[in-house]
């Protein structure tokens, strides 16, 4: 009734993207396109993974249940061809669809990461509130907050199944205490980004396989990729790709930033007589700095070639360097 198109909550776009990253323990990045069609997950690699050093034209050929969209190497997002290799430490992105992603876990070598049923947040914020809010009721959740007044309020706006403990998550004998050992993910939103990255740090280095930071400080965020603490969240980021979205002027229900590349994902519906439906993917010269990962037709999720052919109405799932979406959202108008 105001004549507002658009509401933004950026504490709730951020709850939303930690509650995601935690759907298992193993990935760095999880993203779902047309309510999980297809999937897109970003996973570090470590020596246990069976697709390290082999060619990715070697990998499984032409019915490989997965396409490798990108590889973030050191502070270099690469997008991979045939001859490129996975190299340890990587961060690899992958889009598959749901049934293969079992596969995907086995492949990088994660199947002995416990999934995630206890959880232990640090800070009692606006996200903490709006985390424990959207978390699956099968995961046990702690917060650790160490200002009584907040605590006594989250125990008022949370119900009963989250408990609120008075005390400073950087005690590490507190955490021990509370069961650190046998937590599965810990996630660090204090006001203060030094403090998070730091907090998970020490959890990872107790053993806790799922960690995540919010780092605001856009400047410590490759400081806290190369110290490996798990999963960064920046609100300021999530936000931006969803107003960017709304800039664009094609059809683009979906825009991810990549938290430590330099880079986008857009999903697409493609329109009657749009650019992209003209040509086979290989002959359509699209820019260096994109990938197609992959496209939903019928509600189906499907992987693409260089010989598929993309059809009005199909959703084209687009991976783009260095603020491309801008430049190529005329293949798709």
């Amino acid at each position: 009734n105001m004549g507002i198109h658009s509401l933004i909550y950026p504490e709730m776009l951020a709850a939303k993207e930690i509650t995601t990253s935690m759907r298992m323990s193993w990935i760095r990045q999880w993203w779902e396109f047309c309510g999980g069609a297809l999937i897109l997950v970003g996973v570090k690699m470590r020596e246990t993974a069976e697709i390290l050093n082999t060619p990715l034209c070697e990998l499984g050929g032409l019915n490989t249940p997965y396409h490798v969209v990108a590889i973030k190497r050191d502070n270099e997002t690469i997008i991979p061809h045939g001859n490129d290799k996975i190299l340890l430490n990587d961060i690899v992105y992958f889009t598959t669809t749901r049934k293969y992603v079992p596969y995907i876990r086995k492949i990088v070598g994660k199947e002995h990461y416990a999934d995630v049923q206890n959880v232990i947040i640090m800070g009692g914020g606006r996200i903490a509130i709006r985390t424990a809010q959207c978390i699956p009721d099968y995961m046990k959740v702690k917060i650790i907050e160490k200002d009584l007044n907040r605590c006594n309020r989250l125990t008022d706006l949370l119900n009963d199944r989250i408990m609120i403990i008075n005390g400073d998550g950087r005690d590490m004998n507190l955490l021990l205490e509370e069961g650190l050992k046998n937590t599965e993910a810990f996630i660090a939103l204090t006001d203060n980004s030094e403090t998070n990255i730091l907090s998970c740090l020490a959890a990872k280095r107790m053993g806790v396989n799922k960690t995540v930071a919010e780092v605001e400080n856009i400047d410590y965020i490759s400081m806290a990729e190369s110290l490996d603490i798990g999963t960064v969240i920046n609100k300021k980021l999530i936000t931006a790709g969803h107003i960017y979205q709304m800039m664009l002027d094609a059809d683009v229900s979906n825009v991810k930033c990549l938290t430590f590349a330099d880079a986008e994902v857009a999903e697409f519906t493609v329109k009657e007589k749009a650019k992209i439906t003209e040509h086979q993917i290989k002959d359509l010269k699209l820019p260096v700095e994109v990938n197609i990962g992959g496209m939903i037709r019928n509600g189906e999720g499907m992987l693409v070639t260089g010989n598929t052919q993309i059809q009005p109405d199909d959703h084209v799932v687009v991976f783009c360097l260095n603020m491309m979406i801008k430049k190529i959202e005329k293949y798709f108008n």
